[in-house]
């Protein structure tokens, strides 16, 4: 996506922290499984937003440092994570000492990164052998309300759907060895006023005009009234993929 976009986009999520805490979902542990190497102790999870990732790496009493940039989201993650240490910094700027941590988790946020810049960051926090990972949840559209869903969003996309694209073959490249990928499809149940959120904390529904967002909220609520699966329903199952990949320094 083009720098300036990404830049107006990124802090977005500053006037959404609420929606994004509310309704983005977790991630799974077969996930974090894979993206962790064995023996990691100490582990940065970079651009952690509101600490959806950092609260799980945190339970399973790992040393977690978690790095945002916007500080309404760190608001967000000081209360629901306490106690783990939530820094100011970005991929090009990351506050730690080199050679630091054992592993870097970047959940959601590849996509919105500098390459150039990062890349010679992260690898300069992790320890010799250390392993870099990368997620992403992906709504599945193999379920039809799922697609119908998708049709709504994507029309008010722009050039935000290259993070697809993104999370399906990542760029991260010297000193990093080979990408391995893996996919872990699970179900995340929510509530329909959850499911409203997780659309509204999306950066390109965030900088819509609010004429625009209104009429998206619009076709999504006669969806939610409408389709069979979904009518009357307390509570929504929402199919995920969640796009992993994980590359070693030195590798």
């Amino acid at each position: 996506m083009p720098d300036s976009y990404r830049r107006q986009h990124a802090v977005s999520f500053a006037r959404a922290a609420g929606a994004y805490e509310r309704g983005r979902p977790p991630y799974p542990a077969a996930a974090i499984d894979w993206l962790l190497p064995d023996g990691a102790r100490r582990v940065l999870d970079l651009g952690a937003g509101t600490g959806k990732l950092t609260r799980l790496l945190a339970a399973r009493g790992l040393a977690v440092t978690a790095v945002e940039p916007l500080a309404e989201m760190r608001e967000h993650l000081n209360r629901s994570v306490p106690g783990v240490p939530a820094l100011a910094g970005t991929a090009e700027q990351i506050p730690l000492p080199g050679a630091s941590v054992d592993a870097v988790l970047v959940a959601q946020a590849w996509h919105w990164v500098d390459l150039p810049a990062a890349v010679p960051e992260v690898a300069r926090v992790l320890a010799d052998g250390g392993w870099l990972g990368l997620l992403w949840n992906v709504r599945d559209e193999r379920e039809d309300w799922v697609a119908r869903l998708g049709e709504i969003t994507r029309r008010r996309e722009g050039p935000h759907a290259s993070s697809r694209r993104i999370s399906e073959n990542p760029a991260v490249g010297p000193p990093f060895g080979p990408v391995e990928r893996r996919d872990v499809t699970w179900v995340h149940h929510l509530t329909p006023a959850a499911l409203t959120d997780m659309i509204a904390s999306r950066s390109y529904v965030i900088t819509l005009p609010a004429s625009e967002r209104a009429e998206m909220f619009a076709e999504v609520e006669d969806l939610l009234r409408s389709h069979p699966v979904l009518v009357g329903g307390h509570e929504i199952a929402l199919p995920y993929v969640t796009r992993c990949s994980r590359a070693q320094l030195g590798g």
